[in-house]
Parts: structure tokens; sequence; C-alpha cells
């Protein structure tokens, strides 16, 4: 053993009389040693307690086995199903995940870029906060060769690595699936206009009330900044509407139990006065005595595993020159919530 205490290569190399270099092919499972040999190495390096030196094996092999990961709030479900995946990819790697949370500051959110480039990871996936607009910070990543994907709320340019929904299939989905039900007076609760994802739900929107020839009516759009007194007043606009909507679809679960809420205060019945639709699809929904009538499932985990999967594959299968962008995209599914589904016989 060395004199640090501590069991190396050349430790176990000398106990069996054998070039390091045979051990060190030996514990990474290289071909060009028999299986014998590579089994008896593996033995005694667990004997010995031998545990590799990941600093010296990040400098051989420019690496240092950790990627950073950037979500707005790790308490919001779809964020902590989409990190579980991420680590567990990152694990089948070998790699550690670092996380850190924007809680949708676009500042926060740069230094947070700044301290995992300091912290020399090898790659970085991130969920842009809510008021991100400039993406100066991850552009100059490409300089440390640092590659970068983004999940969920991604850039609009085509030139980024990106994995998420497909909020137009979901989001026509869902409005057919009113329409089909007798609704007219359909109301869309989005998010903040700075967000991508709110131009291009209201986009979807006006498409297909128009491909159903339904009038469109602008004054069953509004916004909400996600939080509880914003949506309020978004319904207060909504409900003041002559025709009142007999449906709304909300930008997520969070924004719809508000809504619930709301509808509760105003003396109106649920999913029968208004009828609720809602994104996400958070498993809590199926517990709650009132909830929205479906949500369109985004597959959290689907788009962390993807995710990750492309950024490793851009660590570990570097090549020369530029790498063409890559977007992977996540189909949606309308899903009707327990309370209204048929019983078994019925």
């Amino acid at each position: 053993m060395s004199r640090s205490g501590v069991t190396t290569i050349k430790d176990i190399a000398r106990q069996l009389n054998v070039a390091t270099s045979t051990v060190s092919r030996a514990l990474s499972g290289h071909k060009s040693i028999g299986l014998g040999m590579r089994l008896k190495v593996q033995q005694l390096a667990r004997e010995m307690s031998y545990h590799p030196n990941r600093n010296a094996i990040a400098f051989k092999q420019r690496r240092t086995g950790i990627i950073g990961l950037i979500v707005p709030n790790l308490s919001e479900h779809f964020f902590s199903e989409a990190i579980s995946a991420v680590e567990d990819l990152a694990m089948q790697h070998q790699y550690h995940v670092l996380i850190g949370q924007s809680h949708d500051d676009e500042e926060r959110e740069q230094r947070i870029v700044e301290a995992m480039t300091q912290q020399r990871v090898d790659g970085i996936i991130v969920s842009l906060a809510k008021h991100t607009v400039q993406y100066d910070h991850f552009d100059r990543l490409e300089s440390y060769h640092i590659p970068v994907v983004f999940f969920d709320r991604v850039p609009q340019t085509a030139e980024v690595h990106k994995v998420h929904f497909n909020m137009e299939s979901g989001t026509r989905e869902a409005i057919e699936f009113l329409i089909d039900r007798g609704h007219r007076r359909i109301a869309l609760l989005n998010g903040p206009e700075c967000m991508p994802s709110t131009l291009e739900r209201t986009d979807v929107y006006k498409e297909v009330l128009a491909q159903r020839r339904i009038k469109i009516d602008m004054g069953l759009v509004a916004s909400t900044d996600l939080m509880p007194d914003t949506t309020y007043h978004a319904m207060e606009l909504l409900l003041a509407q002559k025709p009142r909507p007999t449906a709304v679809l909300a930008m997520n679960d969070y924004v719809a139990l508000d809504v619930i809420e709301y509808i509760k205060q105003a003396g109106l019945e649920l999913n029968k006065d208004l009828t609720v639709i809602s994104y996400s699809n958070l498993p809590i929904s199926n517990y709650l005595q009132s909830p929205p009538l479906a949500s369109v499932e985004q597959f959290p985990y689907r788009q962390g595993e993807a995710a990750a999967d492309l950024l490793m594959d851009l660590i570990l299968n570097k090549k020369d020159g530029e790498q063409p962008f890559q977007q992977v995209i996540i189909e949606g599914k309308l899903v009707l919530h327990n309370a209204f589904k048929s019983k078994p016989g019925k």
C-alpha cells in the first residue's frame, strides 16, 4: 500500500507481479486482458478496497464525470420527475448530477451557469426560466466546449439541442375534445407572454377554432404569471365576457388548481358551469375531490431521459467539427381523470 494509506494500481500490480498497464486494462474490462486475469485483478481490488482516482481519470480523459442540471423549481412534480430521469441515466454512465434552480429568475440562471462553468461540468441540461429572453450565458459555454441540451422550456431557435413536448398536438387534442363535448365558448388561460409556449398555445387555439368554424373571440384569452392573484384576476376577466365561457384550458395543473378554487368562490360548479382542462397531469389530480376534467400528459420522465441521453452522446462521442443540432419531440396524451372515467361494467 502507498504511503498515503490508499491502495493504488501499483499496489495491485505488485501483489500480482504484473504490469500496472495490465491492472488498469483489467479494471476497465479491456478485451485484451483474458477473463481469468480480469477476474483475479477485480477480486484483489475489492479485497484491498481499491477506488479509482477520479481526479486522475478526469485529467486523462478531460472529463469531470459531472453534468449540470438547471430547472425553474425543484418542488414542481414535473421537474422532480425529470430530475429522476436525468440522474438515472447519468448513473448508468457513472456520472453525477449537479443541480441548480433558477426560481424563474434570468439573473439567477446566469449565475448558476457561471458557477457550473467554474466547476468544469462536462455538459448542462436546462429548462429555461420563464423570463429568460437572452441566451448569451449559454452561448458562451461553446468556448469552454461544454455542450448544452434544453428541455421542456426551450429556445425557439433551431440552432440548439433540445427536447420538448409537442405543444401543437397536445393543445389541439384538448381543444377538439372540448368542442366534441359541445363547448363553443372555450377560454384559454395562458402563461406569461414572454414564454414561447404562450404564443404557440395561442396560435394552435385560434387555428383549431377556425378549422372547426367557431368564432374566435380574443376576449376569451388571458394570461397569468403563475401566481394565484394574477390567475384570479384573469378568471375575473374571462367570466365577465358575454356570453360567459363554458370551458377553460389552463396552462398547467398548478394554475388549474387556482382556477378551481376561484370557481368555488364564485359559486359555480366545476365541470358543469365551467369545465376545466389543463396540462402536466399531476398524479395528485386523481385523488382530488374536484379535479380538472382532464389533463394533457407531457411525460416529464421521458423528457428528462431523452435530454440526458442526448447530452451523454454529445459528451462521450465528441466528433471533430460542428455537430448538427438535434431536436427530440415528445408526443403528449390527453388523460381523463379517474373521477370521470367509466366504472367497470358500465
